[in-house]
């Protein structure tokens, strides 16, 4: 025994997993152990902090619990472990980073601070109204990250020299940028500049003349942090109309960017949405649009809500601010492209799209989107994640701790990765639809990216059923070069068990009943699946009830033109001479190719049969005269019905008759009481809100009497069709109502998005059995 245990002085290894990189964590543990008068030494190994500490044990225990109860605020705490060890030398020491294996935890993105906002603010401080300030506790992280462990050298920082005073703060312990890896100021960091017609403009304020083009309606690409925006004054309808005419985006949604006090005289804001605007993750949230905002009415045509956020980077405080008005921030492509991150392709990419360049020096390392969200069913729902979110690690159910490391692939549409380590998985931020080239390319870009950022070497791929889906054909080409099994997941057994994961749901709780309802997906016999009642745990599933199929005339054209989805529905419902009896609906269809589409849906020739929650949204909304004959974005014509729908309705009624072994939930009844209420003059809101609560009622009826018969109390819910707020409101309402347990989708997008968690547990868990 020595002098320090006589004295009553013990060792301690403690060793802290999770988030704890590049977040302040080594620096908050010196000041800590100085407050608690311990001595010895933190350092970063691997996905660790290890901690030697020294010293009583009231001290010992009293800094052990605030390590988790002051963590820094980007700080994610997975696991704390203490061991007894040697007594340390006196004092206490941050230490160099150790070796070990890399962590899958990498800090997203993370919007100001308020002490950085308050120095660049500041006119006495060095860093004043200077657009790249940051600190440990915000500012870029995973889109300049270009290799582990996360420090200066391995980011695109390294082409700035620190200079002293900055190279002062940095080693201060004491300090709030002690190890900041993006610590810059004007004398050392990156510049910023405007551009016009390929000349840089000469100004001492680059800030004030870019607020001054969109101030005067033009269009400007802005630089920001995981990619390009494009900006113009989002009360100018003008300008609005314009970016939209160059951008080759018609109708769809454009976020606007606004400070914290004009967002609430735009749209209604919740204390908890708030909060959501104001986390460092700053999400784009949709938010109720009131209707004396000032905005463009362009900007979100036939919607009640808006995507709105807060500036979230210096730059775009200063711009913000400078400009007085809020700003359209929309993501700077050309329609169905890719963001465009890199400086000569924006010059190049959108050149006709924009009047000027907001530019600056510092390389972006990777695309990031921003994040969208809304609040729903009593928590905010991740709609698209991205920048603020990706690339956050998921804590898996503590069962599938020594899975084997799984690549997934993901879907065609909203595609993104997820790679697991054990009991831990990261999905990739959203990286697009592969159907266009551009966006596939990328797609095998961050494949690359991911795979080598976070040393993954995986033992099992898995993928979408669909074998034409290119993500498929890349997954199938990797196995099979790598010599890897290939695990091949329903897209909607996927979809259900994104959800059981990211509730917790372990491998040995047993099965659940899932709800998925999306648009299309393969199904295990071969046809289109996008309405089904499901009983599945992670390994398999077994289809119990679909909605009724009807022929999808021209195959992809149906997805896009939903008159077509209209006519098949009304002649299986109500028969073709019913159909062309009716005035109305004669109306409807006059001039379209009628004949031609029946003609292909007899012989089933380029008609697949598919039970598509969302073509049936699509259906409702053409025959309520709220969809175009032809669609320019995804869930146009869904979104639509979902805004038009007020108050409390009645449940239109749906058809649940055993066929084969079945269920089928038939839409007929719904036609007929659509049809009756259009001609009774029934307003649009109450038929919208009354179709919302008879697909909710139906799919609940089907998912209880199943759940009854096979002793189940959890209900899963999940496709892109459950984006929709009041459909999955009504839904939860009545599964709670009948006690059940509903399992929805929260950080994890409950549309494509995130299909890729769900391909991994279930390979993960085939792999385990």
């Amino acid at each position: 025994m020595d002098a320090g245990e006589m004295d009553g002085a013990l060792g301690e290894t403690i060793e802290i997993s999770g988030i704890v990189q590049g977040v302040g964590f080594r620096p908050f543990v010196y000041r800590l152990a100085l407050r608690l008068g311990l001595d010895g030494t933190v350092s970063n190994a691997g996905g660790r902090v290890l901690i030697h500490a020294g010293g009583p044990r009231a001290a010992l225990d009293a800094f052990a619990a605030a390590l988790v109860a002051e963590a820094p605020p980007l700080a994610r705490i997975e696991r704390v472990e203490r061991r007894p060890a040697a007594l340390p030398e006196p004092g206490f020491r941050i230490v160099e980073s150790g070796a070990g294996t890399v962590s899958i935890g990498v800090v997203p993105d993370v919007a100001t601070c308020p002490a950085c906002l308050a120095e660049i603010a500041d006119p006495t401080a060095r860093r004043y109204r200077y657009a790249f300030t940051n600190c440990t506790d915000c500012g870029p992280r995973f889109s300049i990250v270009a290799g582990l462990p996360y420090d200066r050298p391995a980011t695109t920082m390294a082409g700035f020299p620190m200079c002293p005073a900055c190279r002062a703060e940095y080693e201060n312990p004491a300090d709030r940028r002690f190890h900041a890896q993006p610590i810059a100021c004007p004398a050392c960091g990156p510049r910023l500049w405007l551009e016009r017609e390929g000349t840089e403009i000469a100004s001492g304020d680059p800030i004030h003349d870019a607020a001054e083009l969109l101030r005067t309606g033009r269009i400007l690409a802005v630089k920001g942090i995981g990619g390009f925006h494009i900006a113009c004054d989002a009360t100018d309808a003008d300008a609005v109309a314009t970016l939209r005419a160059r951008k080759h985006r018609p109708t769809k949604p454009l976020a606007v960017m606004a400070d914290l006090p004009t967002a609430h005289r735009l749209c209604v804001i919740s204390p908890e949405e708030e909060a959501a605007l104001l986390a460092p993750s700053a999400p784009i949230l949709l938010l109720p649009l009131r209707p004396d905002a000032g905005l463009s009415p362009s900007l979100a045509p036939g919607q009640s809500h808006l995507g709105l956020m807060l500036p979230y980077t210096p730059l775009h405080h200063l711009l913000i601010a400078a400009a007085g008005r809020p700003l359209v921030m929309t993501s700077g492509n050309r329609s169905s492209e890719p963001q465009i991150f890199r400086d000569d392709e924006a010059r190049a990419g959108l050149a006709g799209v924009v009047d000027g360049f907001l530019l600056h020096d510092r390389p972006i390392a990777r695309r990031l989107d921003d994040s969208v969200a809304r609040f729903a069913a009593g928590g905010l729902r991740v709609i698209r994640r991205g920048r603020g979110f990706a690339p956050l690690p998921l804590a898996l159910p503590e069962d599938f701790d020594g899975a084997p490391p799984v690549l997934a692939m993901g879907g065609e549409l909203k595609s993104a990765l997820c790679l697991t380590h054990g009991a831990r998985a990261l999905l990739s931020h959203h990286l697009g639809d592969l159907d266009e080239p551009a966006t596939g390319d990328a797609f095998e870009t961050a494949l690359a990216d991911y795979s080598a950022l976070f040393a993954h070497t995986p033992q099992v791929i898995a993928a979408d059923l669909h074998p034409d889906y290119r993500a498929s054909r890349l997954g199938a080409a990797l196995a099979e070069a790598r010599g890897l099994p290939l695990e091949s997941v329903q897209h909607h057994h996927a979809h259900i068990a994104a959800a059981m994961a990211e509730n917790g749901w372990r491998r040995a709780d047993g099965k659940v009943v899932g709800i998925a309802l999306d648009g299309l997906g393969l199904g295990e016999d071969g046809t289109v699946w996008g309405a089904e009642v499901l009983v599945c745990d992670y390994r398999e599933c077994r289809r119990i009830a679909r909605l009724s199929p009807i022929p999808l005339a021209g195959g992809d054209a149906a997805s896009r033109e939903p008159w077509r989805v209209l006519l098949a529905h009304l002649d299986r419902a109500l028969g073709r001479a019913a159909v062309d009896g009716d005035a109305g609906l004669a109306k409807l269809f006059a001039g379209k190719p009628v004949p031609t589409l029946r003609a292909m849906m007899d012989k089933g020739l380029n008609a697949p049969l598919a039970s598509s929650a969302g073509r049936l949204f699509d259906a409702v909304a053409a025959l309520l005269g709220l969809a175009p004959d032809r669609l320019s974005h995804e869930g146009e014509a869904a979104m639509a019905l979902e805004a038009v729908a007020e108050g409390e309705a009645a449940p239109y009624p749906f058809a649940i008759a055993a066929q084969g072994d079945l269920m089928e939930i038939d839409p007929a009844p719904l036609w007929r009481a659509l049809l009756a209420d259009l001609a009774s003059g029934r307003p649009l809101p109450a038929m919208a809100a009354a179709f919302h609560a008879g697909l909710a009622d139906a799919f609940v009826s089907v998912a209880t009497k199943a759940a009854d018969e096979a002793g189940i109390h959890a209900v899963a819910l999940s496709g892109g069709v459950f984006q929709n707020v009041r459909l999955l409101e009504e839904t939860v309402a009545r599964l709670r109502a009948r006690g059940l347990t509903p399992l929805i989708p929260s950080h994890v997008p409950a549309n494509d998005g995130g299909l890729a968690l769900g391909q991994a547990v279930v390979a993960a868990a085939r792999q385990m059995a």
